[in-house]
């Protein structure tokens, strides 16, 4: 998406979500050599027993909701194990 990031992962015992944001906000602004992202996130976890493929389909589709490929799989950065 250009304006927002959709992003479903597994946290393990190593790090925690803000640790795991602010690493990847911070690798990828200085890899890019400007400032990126506002400040914060929002996050909606997924817990025990809850369809994580109903959720990755949710982040797949969201270029075409929003109207920027006529297809799923015309999204070049797309991308879900899950699905």
């Amino acid at each position: 998406m250009p304006d927002h990031l959709h992003w479903l992962f597994r946290l393990d015992a190593a790090a925690t979500l803000s640790q795991v944001v602010q690493r990847v906000k911070s690798v990828s602004a200085h890899r890019i050599r400007r400032a990126l992202w506002q400040a914060g996130f929002h996050d909606r976890g997924a817990r025990e027993g809850e369809d994580v493929r109903n959720q990755a389909r949710y982040i797949v589709a969201n270029p075409l909701r929003a109207g920027l490929v006529e297809t799923v799989g015309d999204y070049p950065h797309s991308d879900a194990i899950w699905i």
